[in-house]
């Protein structure tokens, strides 16, 4: 069987990962589509995977669309190229269009419901779409759903185990008091009106955590001088480890807020998705398990950061909030080759 992976982004290398080296592993070939946005190739290069970067994100609006165009035709290019048995995106219209053209199965993973522009471009031509349960918007016949979550591809137990010594190798002692803070650009499509903390704000966060213990930031837009004594001492790869470890997470990155929660460590996710209206999963991830909390006001985030960091006993009871959700989540990997072997598997 050959099949075909889009990475456009840094999370969907964790998310893909594990499947495409299963897949390997089985004498399958694979063929994965880059784009150099973020550290998405310095992670696929520091996991070994080999890929073919056919795009690179700009820095302004207009030149997405320029890229997506250029994506669009490569993809095409190369889908005919290798001519697929299945083929796998998060939510991405070139590879979906693609398949249609060329008459190659896609199956899109996706578990944000806000993205409308991409949906209405992707899932008229995808033949299967793989949601978390929880999602709230019914694709009909071709909609499958699972008890998961995109992270847990990649931060099930079965799948990750955290390694101290990976820290200790850049100066980070994992049993002493630490913060992590994510930053992100805000430059994709269905952030449009969208915001984080302003910069007093994060001044604000970034003095109040200090004081507790060592604090590490990673951003996506270049750190203020202020900030920069803060930056990220680790690769992108070691950034697992470094959440497991962490006693408390703060940030408006989506992913890396479930990452942290996920992995049992206390998380703030802090933008103006948060509300009402927010998306399933961080909403169950509140609800229902507790372990991270979504704040849209920023003087509300600050408080319940220093309350957090006073409350007794924190990790214990982190730690068997996690367990629940294990027991009752799967493991995503396995059934993404479910999937694939589904979809594509008769060839």
């Amino acid at each position: 069987m050959k099949v075909l992976f889009d990475v456009s982004h840094p999370a969907h290398v964790h998310l893909f990962k594990h499947a495409i080296r299963g897949l390997e592993a089985d004498g399958h070939e694979v063929l994965v589509l880059s784009r150099e946005k973020d550290v998405t190739i310095q992670l696929l290069d520091s996991e070994e995977i080999d890929h073919l970067p056919i795009s690179r994100m700009g820095t302004r609006k207009l030149s997405l669309l320029s890229e997506w165009l250029a994506r669009e035709v490569r993809t095409i290019r190369m889908v005919k190229r290798f001519e697929p048995d299945v083929a796998l995106c998060v939510m991405n219209p070139a590879t979906a269009h693609a398949g249609q053209l060329l008459d190659c199965p896609v199956i899109a993973f996706n578990d944000t419901e806000p993205v409308k522009l991409a949906s209405s471009l992707t899932l008229p031509f995808v033949d299967r779409l793989c949601t978390p349960a929880n999602f709230d918007v019914d694709h009909g016949d071709k909609h499958r759903t699972y008890d998961g979550y995109h992270e847990l591809a990649y931060l099930h137990p079965d799948r990750f185990t955290p390694d101290p010594d990976s820290l200790r190798a850049f100066g980070i002692e994992p049993d002493d008091p630490y913060t992590v803070v994510r930053f992100v650009s805000w430059g994709a499509h269905h952030d449009v009106g969208q915001r984080s903390l302003s910069n007093e704000s994060k001044r604000e966060l970034v003095s109040l955590l200090d004081e507790y213990g060592a604090v590490y930031i990673s951003s996506e837009r270049t750190l203020p001088e202020e900030f920069e004594s803060y930056r990220l001492p680790i690769p992108p790869e070691r950034m697992h480890d470094l959440l497991y470890y962490a006693d408390l997470y703060v940030g408006d990155s989506g992913t890396m807020s479930t990452e942290a929660a996920v992995l049992g460590t206390p998380a703030v996710r802090s933008n103006t998705f948060a509300g009402e209206a927010d998306m399933s999963n961080f909403v169950e991830l509140e609800d229902e398990y507790g372990l991270l909390y979504s704040r849209s006001d920023a003087e509300e985030t600050i408080e319940l950061v220093r309350d957090l960091l006073e409350s007794p006993d924190l990790r214990e009871t982190w730690s068997a909030k996690r367990a629940r959700l294990v027991e009752e989540k799967i493991d995503v990997t396995e059934y993404m080759l479910e999937q694939i072997d589904d979809v594509g598997g008769d060839a």
